[in-house]
């Protein structure tokens, strides 16, 4: 644990991303923490007063009825600085208006983030500085590397957050929670008892304006290699000994490290589509190649598919197939463990078709398993039953939870460098390949489940 933050600055606070999910986190937290004290200043290149900064906060704190003496406080001292994140001096009159100890994020496109680390070497940065950035961190494995050599002459480790709101804590805690506190899960979470895994995070939104970032990302990037691997290696790690940054760091990257497509063939073991024109909820969705902003070009993937292998002695043999698009028909969000058939049925035993299933599902938190059941009608008859568990929201929304970490000093749900470097090293052979078109880019309707051939998952 780090000291707690005194000051958050927010790098690119004229952008959407702090308008639309930082403030009204940050917003939460302060209703639910009224006792919190924190200076809130707001860096961009527009033009604007403290007042209107001060106007555009009340007014994302209001989405989400934020109230209380925290947010009074952070409303009646938010300060506003307009700066160029890649100018040392305006960096340096960032910190001259920053008391105690400060917290940067950058809400900026990865390029100027990076620029900005490069001017903050100038600078001799106040003691206990925090970095926070936000994905992708890096565009390819050689230049994570990189970034991270960059940060790390500026801070420690301890003192980066690499922000994944997908590891929130009620998400990580909820798995931790379900493997190591149940004896009957954690005695068959492995090989011999478990035939697949599949990770499936489908949207119905289309590009929704996006194009800028996501046209030159693309689902494998965007979802796959910045989030689903993360998800991954937590619910595929070993026990850590504490829920500390340290060991739940080290349990994940065990898990990173022995991570490589099956055969290592990224032309069998992965899959690329984009949407073509259609309907979602009743609504006329474009093209994706007629979206504004997009170069047909790029051939971008809006649907990616990978299958991989975890090379340890608990998970040899096991696919993990991690699967996320846009335009969907259906939003499905969920892990999916299955578990291998039952090794005998007494014959007599009619209707045994599928196999245990557990499924984790994401936003909002519920825990279904799938078992095989006598039927109320013929005994000799199984039919599908599944036991459900609603793990609730949590105290906060992803993104309060991401602040609540930063403010608190504790990074143990950020992405530390060395893992942040082989989520590239593992999807660095699929973007060569489909680069290279040898994996071809199949089209669905905007609105269907994904292209016909692809076989459904879970």
């Amino acid at each position: 644990m780090t000291q707690a933050v005194s000051t958050l600055v927010i790098l690119g606070a004229t952008g959407d991303l702090t308008s639309r999910l930082l403030l009204p986190a940050l917003g939460q937290l302060l209703t639910s923490e009224p006792d919190r004290r924190l200076h809130l200043i707001g860096s961009g290149t527009h033009e604007w007063t403290r007042a209107h900064w001060r106007s555009i906060v009340r007014a994302s704190f209001k989405t989400v009825k934020a109230s209380g003496p925290a947010v009074d406080a952070v409303l009646e001292n938010a300060e506003y600085v307009q700066a160029d994140a890649t100018s040392a001096v305006d960096l340096q009159r960032i910190f001259d208006a920053s008391t105690g100890v400060t917290a940067l994020y950058f809400a900026l496109p990865p390029a100027v983030s990076a620029q900005a680390c490069t001017e903050l070497g100038k600078l001799e940065l106040p003691k206990g500085t925090v970095l926070v950035l936000e994905k992708p961190f890096g565009t390819d494995e050689k230049s994570a590397i990189a970034l991270n050599d960059k940060l790390t002459k500026l801070v420690p480790e301890s003192q980066i957050h690499r922000v994944d709101h997908f590891l929130g804590r009620s998400t990580v805690f909820n798995l931790l929670g379900l493997r190591f506190a149940n004896r009957i899960f954690e005695p068959v979470w492995n090989s011999e008892h478990i035939e697949r895994v599949d990770i499936v995070y489908d949207e119905t939104l289309a590009l929704e304006g996006r194009a800028r970032y996501y046209d030159q990302a693309g689902a494998l990037v965007d979802m796959i290699q910045s989030h689903l691997l993360q998800v991954m290696a937590v619910l595929a790690m070993e026990p850590p000994s504490t829920l500390d940054a340290q060991d739940l760091w080290d349990a994940k990257a065990l898990v990173l490290r022995a991570t490589h497509l099956v055969d290592d063939d990224p032309v069998r073991s992965t899959r690329r589509a984009r949407y073509t024109a259609g309907t979602i909820e009743g609504e006329k969705i474009p093209s994706y190649v007629d979206e504004d902003g997009v170069d047909p070009s790029r051939n971008t993937e809006t649907l990616a598919e990978a299958t991989f292998a975890v090379d340890t002695w608990r998970w040899a043999g096991v696919p993990f197939t991690l699967r996320s698009g846009k335009a969907l028909g259906l939003r499905r969000r969920e892990i999916v463990i299955t578990f291998r058939q039952a090794s005998h049925v007494p014959t007599g035993l009619r209707g045994v078709k599928e196999p245990t299933k557990l499924r984790l599902m994401l936003a909002p938190d519920v825990m279904a398993l799938e078992l095989n059941v006598n039927g109320p009608g013929d005994p000799f008859h199984i039919d599908r039953a599944a036991l459900t568990v609603d793990f609730g929201p949590g105290q906060l929304e992803a993104y309060g939870e991401v602040i609540a970490g930063i403010l608190d000093g504790d990074s143990s749900l950020s992405v530390r460098g060395d893992t942040a470097v082989e989520c590239w090293r593992i999807v660095d052979p699929i973007l060569a390949a489909w680069a290279e078109n040898k994996v071809p880019l199949d089209e669905y309707p905007a609105g269907s489940s994904g292209p016909t051939a692809w076989p459904p998952l879970g």
